[in-house]
């Protein structure tokens, strides 16, 4: 069932067993594996169906540090989370997003990378993995390139320090559309829409909660009374929640340690320079690197180094991506057009027009027939993060003339680099959040490294020149974050080292859980949606069988899951 909270009566109480707060792929995900249960569960959404902006307003916070970005833009306050801003183009009409699964050396404690470790091993998680592979709507759980490529489509010749693994793609509608509809048919399952969580309340001691106080942008409030209370809002909302309920534990729930909010990590997003290929014949033998479909599933290669060679080199994780791009005068003909096209609203600088007419005239050879493809056949007109499908371009290897190469970066668990609540407040007068984000050396150096070494082995391989680009000193950013906002509630079994245990239980606090990728200890370059799934599914697994247990009695149990 669905409902607006706005109808609600003010003052109202709701009764359940189980509350989730967020309805983000986590929250769905925990609501459709606890649906059917024999026990009630509410879920709050602080956005409605549609995007609203009032209340997107309410994700607004400043950032400080080096340059992050707009931290509402980086959000999606509405019923299917930051799904909602998915936008890679998957072919037949579909937008999805790209899905991978951490590495095993992402799990494990680095001697060379501060407070890396996880409570678990990958293979501890990878039942849960295959399980969210079903949720996502995915192929099987299968990242290894020896799956997906053939004859036409082979890896890169390269040494066994670079490795190809894949990405797969699935669709946004699922968590927006899909499982939406499914929750509204489970009769254990209430929806409220509009419902802004203002605080936590705790008993005396501050080691239960007690109920959540809840507000709608129209103005009434209600309470929500649960036996569990899982936050599944997302690695910024999260923390923030948690500051804000500060009456029982001045500091804010479960942050005794002040440890919530710290470790803000995402994957920047770095260009690593140009591939030149040796030879032409290099753009046929590199449709793996391609957004494609195998066997009906979107897949997508990858360039990663070996878990040895990080080892050895003591660097973190990465991937790099390729796209192929137009020869230099035809990529001046597309800026040329684009600015052509905004001198039609700017008239002090059409004294530019012939300058930029003939640079788009001499690049039509390729402006036609990439518009054409755009338009009828659902091809890239550039390829991009957003778009491939460039190697099913008839001709598509005398169309191009070098890679762009990017890299999705791991960065460090930095506690500087930490969330906090700022003197501003939003629409329901709740403290802001701040943002402090910088670059770290190790950050800088890794990077660095990375790229040092991909240019030795293409070069060695003999299968083009790496020039690597580089701003100044730093790498050359194209964006600080992903949006994939990580580790501000991180999981450790020492509450002086992690606010949640191995169980995602707040340490401390006997009924309360987080589903989000503040949880991660670390990152590694993955997007993190995958392990957000396997995690939320884990999560509720164990609140199954907490509510199981008569009578109730919500404890950290280390070995529940038999580690």
């Amino acid at each position: 069932m669905l409902i607006d909270a706005r109808t609600l009566p003010i003052n109202e109480t709701i009764e359940t067993e189980v509350c989730i707060v967020g309805a983000g792929p986590a929250g769905i995900t925990l609501a459709r594996e606890l649906a059917f249960a024999d026990f009630r569960v509410c879920l709050l959404e602080s956005g409605g169906i549609d995007f609203d902006k009032h209340t997107q307003s309410l994700a607004q916070g400043e950032s400080v540090g080096n340059l992050f970005g707009t931290l509402d833009e980086q959000r999606r306050l509405q019923f299917g989370g930051t799904a909602n801003s998915w936008k890679i183009r998957l072919g037949d009409n579909q937008i999805g997003v790209r899905y991978v699964p951490l590495d095993e050396i992402d799990f494990e404690k680095r001697d060379w990378l501060p407070y890396s470790g996880w409570p678990f091993e990958k293979s501890h998680l990878d039942p849960f993995y295959k399980r969210a592979q079903v949720v996502c709507k995915l192929g099987a759980f299968a990242y290894d390139a020896n799956t997906w490529e053939d004859a036409q489509t082979p890896q890169l010749p390269l040494s066994s320090n670079v490795t190809t693994s894949m990405f797969q793609f699935g669709p946004r509608a699922v968590f927006t559309h899909e499982y939406r509809e499914e929750l509204n048919q489970a009769r254990n399952i209430t929806t409220y829409l509009n419902a802004n969580l203002m605080e936590i309340e705790t008993d005396e001691t501050a080691k239960t909660v007690t109920r959540l106080r809840v507000a709608c942008l129209s103005g009434n409030e209600f309470w929500v009374r649960a036996k569990v209370v899982i936050l599944a809002a997302g690695g910024i909302e999260t923390a923030r929640l948690l500051l804000l309920s500060n009456k029982g534990q001045t500091a804010g729930l479960g942050n005794q340690n002040d440890l919530v909010g710290r470790f803000f990590m995402d994957h920047p997003l770095v260009s690593c320079g140009k591939l030149i290929p040796t030879n032409p014949d290099l753009f046929k033998r590199t449709a793996l690197y391609d957004l494609r479909r195998v066997n009906n599933v979107p897949v997508m290669g990858k360039l990663t180094l070996s878990e040895e060679i990080m080892r050895r080199e003591k660097i973190l994780n990465n991937s790099t991506l390729l796209f192929p791009i137009p020869k230099p005068y035809q990529l001046q003909a597309v800026n040329s057009l684009k600015t052509l096209l905004s001198l039609l609203h700017n008239s002090e600088a059409r004294q530019d027009v012939v300058k930029h007419l003939k640079s788009f005239i001499t690049g039509l050879d390729y402006i036609l027939p990439a518009a054409y493809g755009a338009i009828t056949k659902q091809q890239p007109f550039i390829p991009s993060l957003a778009w491939g499908g460039w190697s099913y371009i008839r001709g598509y290897e005398s169309r191009f003339s070098e890679f762009a190469a990017l890299h999705q970066t791991e960065q460090i668990p930095d506690p500087d680099n930490r969330i906090t609540l700022s003197a501003n407040r939003d629409r329901l007068g709740r403290q802001q959040v701040k943002l402090n984000w910088r670059w770290n050396d190790i950050d800088i150096q890794n990077i660095q490294r990375t790229q040092d070494i991909l240019q030795k082995e293409i070069a060695s391989a003999g299968i083009g020149q790496l020039q690597v680009e580089r701003d100044g000193n730093l790498p050359k950013l194209i964006h600080p974050g992903t949006h994939h906002h990580m580790g501000t509630t991180r999981m450790h079994d020492d509450p002086k080292q992690g606010v949640v245990d191995r169980n995602c239980q707040v340490h401390g606090i006997t009924n309360l859980f987080i589903a989000s990728s503040s949880v991660f200890p670390t990152g590694g370059y993955a997007n993190p949606t995958l392990t957000i799934v396997a995690l939320a599914i884990r999560l509720a697994d164990h609140v199954k069988t907490v509510m199981a247990s008569k009578p109730i009695a919500i404890v950290s149990q280390n070995n529940l899951f038999g580690e």
